[in-house]
Parts: C-alpha cells; structure tokens; sequence
C-alpha cells in the first residue's frame, strides 16, 4: 500500500516537502481544507510564519479537523510548524497544543543570524542505517526550551539547545530537512506514519 502524506499548504515552504515526499514515491497531498485530511496517513506542517500559520487554521476551520487528525496520525513540524505543533510558546497565539514541548520562537534571532549544523541523530541511523550527521539549515529558527511527559529530543546543538523532538507520532524539528537533499529525516517521520 502506497503512504499518503499531507502538507498543510496554506503558507510557508509547503512546496519543498512535497518534493521530498515524492522523491519517496509517496502520494504526496496538499492540505487546504478539512475534507483534504481524510485518508492520510500523515502531515506535516511546514516552516514558514507561525502566527499567520495559526491564523489561517482558524480561518480555514481546520484547528480541531486538525486535533482529532492528530490524536491517531502522525504530524511532523518544521520550524513554525514546530511552533505550531507545541503546547507553550509562552505568548497567546493560536497553536494545535499536541506536543509537550515548550517552543522559543526566533530563538537564534533575525534572518541573517541563520545557520547550518551538522547533528548526530541516533534515531536516523537506525531507521535508515545511515551513519552520516545530519547537515541541518536553520532560518529564524526556535529552540526547543524543554520537552515534557513522554517527549523525548532527538537532538541538541553543541550548547545543550535543544533542536529535535518526538512524542509518539509527533515530530518537532527548529531546522528546514525539506531545504537539504538530504531524505532521512522524511524517511524517520513515514516509519512514525506507518
């Protein structure tokens, strides 16, 4: 059976997941509406700019099509939508409240203080059996201040910020896999779809 993986597609760099997930030879489906959610397997929710992310969710009335998606799919979040997936950002802006996780927004600060990292991820190399860190892109990125419950980081920069996490089917990342050539970070995030 082939995956079908959602992109929510209405603001931020939507386009290059799609690409990635079709270079995966997964059907990959553009999310506007509701209706777009039923019969996927996945979403990912993609960087771009976390208060007009939220803002058009609610326009769009996907905020609780989104909850109830995510309490059995696996949802991925990528720098806004990173935000977007956490429960505290410590300012009142809509989120889907899934994650445990405690997200700072523009943690690094503006556009041009935005950096690569070469990260060692033990939970990609046993999905992918690849041994090689992974090259991360991060743009106005946030940190992951801290992680609850049964979260668990994934990763952290040489400064102990944290980067990278997952709860279950949730998957947080502060950096942009989909702006790389780079496909295990889609791989990990469809073996969690799966």
């Amino acid at each position: 059976m082939n995956m079908k993986i959602g992109v929510l597609a209405i603001q931020g760099d939507f386009a290059e997941h799609v690409v990635m997930l079709k270079r995966l030879s997964v059907d990959a489906i553009e999310v506007r509406l509701p209706e777009h959610l039923k019969g996927l397997d996945g979403l990912i929710i993609p960087g771009g700019e976390s208060t007009t992310i939220g803002k058009l969710v609610v326009d769009f009335n996907l905020m609780e099509p989104l909850r109830t998606f995510g309490q059995r799919h696996a949802i991925w979040g990528t720098c806004a939508g990173a935000i977007f997936l956490s429960k505290d950002i410590s300012r009142d802006q809509p989120l889907l409240g899934l994650m445990d996780i405690k997200v700072a927004r523009n943690a690094f600060g503006r556009q041009v203080d935005s950096f690569e990292a070469d990260l060692d991820i033990p939970e990609l190399k046993q999905v992918t059996g690849s041994q090689e860190p992974f090259h991360a892109i991060f743009i106005r990125a946030p940190i992951i201040e801290s992680v609850q419950a049964d979260a668990k980081v994934l990763s952290i920069l040489p400064d102990q910020r944290i980067v990278a996490a997952q709860q279950g089917h949730f998957l947080a990342t502060s950096f942009h896999p989909e702006l790389t050539n780079d496909l295990r970070f889609h791989e990990y995030f469809l073996s969690l779809a799966d």
